[in-house]
């Protein structure tokens, strides 16, 4: 077979989720790139002399996308094998005590995020952002067959610890993604700082956004639970100003951080009003039901999104924090929480959504002429007969539905 060379992949159903599920279709492949999507006996006499793989009891569809993890945290996966009960930063002192304990490097750090990105990319997902503090997720992005984005955290709300940061960032290499924590952790001079080199650097800009509700309390008021723990850790130093308004989306709108690069991650206390800032701005959101299920943090509105015309991503988060990392996971709550929204909104999530924030789009989310070769072939019941069906299995089976195959 040469690079030139066609392929022909055929399947029962075919879902390129930017147009209609074509049943008994196929996808025409030169070198890595798609050259059509359609009718399997149109394709076959388009292209007489391709080579044709025959997926039996298959769907064809994008390869998933994990818009948001932190696989450095994989060797503490202890977390989320007992129910959390308590509050949002019980657990985070319950995090930071296990890393105490094992570490946050080394050989048992390194081997399970290793196994964490590989069970990814072998569940089906090619694109992956990582955030973390140590050097582990930009290590992995060599080797990791898909695409995966290593961002570096930045945290500090004390002013004390302002000047030593922003030194920090200013010798980072252009190479290096730079991302700011949360509204609750990060001070905001920083987080501007954060901004400007992301969007210098034309790359996006995740941030955790509204995920706990005292978060919102702290940004509000100026007190309760976040405020607390801060102060515990000994990085209170009232020279944060409360901005008397609805919560974080509306907080980092104030401080020039919010467009289209930007990437919110979890939303979930978010008022109608800070819906609107967002897709008035262009801004993306990734939901991860899973973690905020575990945590018990509330559930994300997700109508109201796509009301306003926001496709969120899916992400995953990390061990800590869920029980179990899988996409289709991600999908399968969302559909239980949620079963007015049409699966194929949620799986659009888990495909285009994920690629359109992470700026992969042109590339990567669709089966469509000149996407890359980025498809997964999945195991479905035989007697489905609608499209609708198609699409109900997909999201609804959970990681159960894997093995899947990655075509490339």
């Amino acid at each position: 077979m040469t690079l030139d060379s066609i392929r022909l992949h055929t399947a029962p159903w075919v879902v390129p989720v930017c147009r209609s599920i074509i049943p008994n279709g196929g996808v025409a492949l030169r070198g890595n790139k798609i050259i059509a999507v359609g009718d399997q006996q149109d394709l076959l006499r388009q292209y007489p002399r391709a080579e044709v793989f025959i997926h039996h009891s298959s769907a064809l569809t994008p390869a998933l996308i994990n818009a948001h993890h932190h696989l450095e945290l994989s060797h503490l996966g202890k977390l989320s094998t007992v129910t959390h009960k308590g509050s949002f930063t019980s657990w985070i002192c319950q995090l930071l005590a296990l890393r105490d304990t094992l570490g946050a490097t080394g050989e048992l750090a390194e081997q399970a995020a290793l196994q964490a990105a590989n069970d990814q990319y072998h569940s089906g997902v090619s694109a992956l952002a990582d955030i973390g503090n140590t050097s582990i997720s930009r290590n992995l992005a060599a080797t990791f067959p898909g695409t995966l984005f290593p961002f570096k955290e930045y945290l500090g709300l004390a002013t004390f610890t302002l000047e030593k940061n922003l030194l920090r960032l200013q010798q980072e290499p252009d190479a290096a993604l730079c991302s700011g924590h949360a509204p609750y952790s990060t001070h905001p001079r920083l987080l501007q700082a954060l901004k400007a080199r992301a969007n210098a650097l034309d790359h996006i800009f995740p941030i955790h956004t509204a995920e706990p509700e005292a978060e919102g309390q702290m940004i509000r008021e100026g007190r309760g639970e976040m405020v607390d723990f801060v102060r515990q850790r000994g990085f209170w130093d009232d020279s944060f100003v409360p901005s008397n308004k609805s919560g974080s989306v509306t907080y980092l709108h104030d401080l020039g951080l919010l467009d289209e690069k930007t990437l919110c991650i979890h939303g979930i206390h978010v008022s109608s009003e800070e819906i609107r800032i967002l897709a008035g701005q262009g801004c993306n959101v990734c939901l991860c039901p899973g973690s905020n299920q575990f945590l018990g943090t509330g559930k994300a509105p997700v109508q109201q999104y796509l009301e306003n015309g926001i496709l969120p991503a899916l992400g995953t988060d990390s061990l800590a924090s869920n029980p179990e990392l899988s996409i289709w996971r991600e999908m399968q709550i969302l559909a239980q929480q949620h079963p007015y929204i049409d699966a194929s909104d949620l799986f659009s999530m888990a495909t285009i959504g994920g690629a359109q924030a992470l700026g992969l789009d042109g590339r990567l989310g669709t089966l469509e002429t000149g996407k890359d070769v980025d498809i997964l072939a999945v195991p479905v019941p035989a007697d489905l007969t609608r499209a609708s069906q198609v699409y109900t299995h997909l999201v609804s089976t959970g990681s159960s539905i894997a093995p899947v195959r990655i075509i490339h």
